[in-house]
């Protein structure tokens, strides 16, 4: 396999066959985000992916596929489409495909392209969400509004493909804090996805976030701040089905749960955390990453 710079994945494709189809994010201009920084982003010809799906096919069976790098969906539909048929014709055993996904390569697919690629065993994609609220989508330079952000979930689901989303902790800072918790409670409201992830910003050297930090003119929440947010979060959110997670390394309080049945049980217990400022209970700050 040919890696290219940094290939990152989320934590449930840790098995997966990491198929790089592209190198770096097309966007690549989020505030928070550190991952392709000076990586020129570029769409890898289909020769080069299929023989790495030639080499992994003679590794044996593989259950899960996982398209890399940050914006596979970006790839238009008449190259995208031979690679999944590739993998499908050479991969024995094979039981999902997964990719991350942004609004922008959402949204220059057809309802009818995404139905295509499900067909094909695109069974669940990683949107990043990060916010609800629009004036901080705009201030992180995320690229797509509220409604374009939702919408694309929407179209994701309709398609039948499992939507995963991230959003975080965090990102509106202290002076946005509830704001950005009240709003993105909303979004996950009206969007319903089947998996939430919830991380918490950690500030990466060279963005353009952590600029803004050093200037002093962004200042994080404090440890509980996080989880108050955490909490509203899930107190105000509504979901007809969804595993709600905040086990991701950089979180303060690692959460399992599925919603709506825990929400009750998980706002009780960040309440009492939150109230008691008991920091024994709280993951180490020497333990936390990205």
């Amino acid at each position: 396999m040919k890696y290219e710079g940094m290939v990152i994945r989320p934590p449930s494709e840790a098995k997966s066959l990491l198929l790089q189809v592209t190198v770096g994010c097309s966007h690549n201009k989020c505030t928070f985000c550190g991952t392709y920084r000076g990586e020129k982003f570029r769409i890898k010809s289909f020769e080069e992916i299929e023989e790495d799906i030639l080499e992994a096919a003679a590794w044996g069976p593989i259950s899960r596929v996982f398209l890399c790098d940050g914006d596979a969906l970006i790839v238009p539909q008449r190259k995208l489409v031979p690679i999944l048929e590739s993998v499908n014709r050479n991969i024995r055993g094979l039981q999902r495909i997964g990719t991350y996904a942004n609004a922008k390569s959402v949204l220059r697919k057809t309802p009818e392209e995404l139905r295509e690629l499900r067909e094909l065993g695109l069974g669940i994609a990683y949107l990043g969400v990060e916010t609800g609220n629009s004036e901080l989508l705009e201030k992180i330079n995320k690229g797509a509004d509220y409604d374009q952000i939702l919408l694309a979930g929407r179209m994701l689901k309709e398609a039948g493909i499992t939507l995963s989303v991230t959003v975080l902790l965090g990102i509106g800072g202290e002076r946005k804090s509830m704001e950005h918790a009240k709003d993105t409670a909303r979004i996950l409201t009206e969007m319903d996805p089947d998996y939430v992830g919830a991380l918490t910003v950690m500030l990466v050297p060279g963005t353009p976030l952590h600029d803004d930090y050093r200037r002093g003119l962004f200042r994080l929440p404090d440890t509980f701040g996080f989880l108050e947010e955490l909490r509203n979060m899930i107190a105000e959110s509504d979901f007809s089905n969804c595993f709600f997670t905040s086990n991701h390394a950089s979180n303060y309080i690692p959460l399992r749960l599925q919603l709506p049945g825990d929400k009750e049980k998980a706002v009780r217990l960040l309440t009492d955390i939150i109230e008691s400022r008991d920091r024994h209970v709280l993951r180490p700050e020497f333990l936390r990453g990205l």
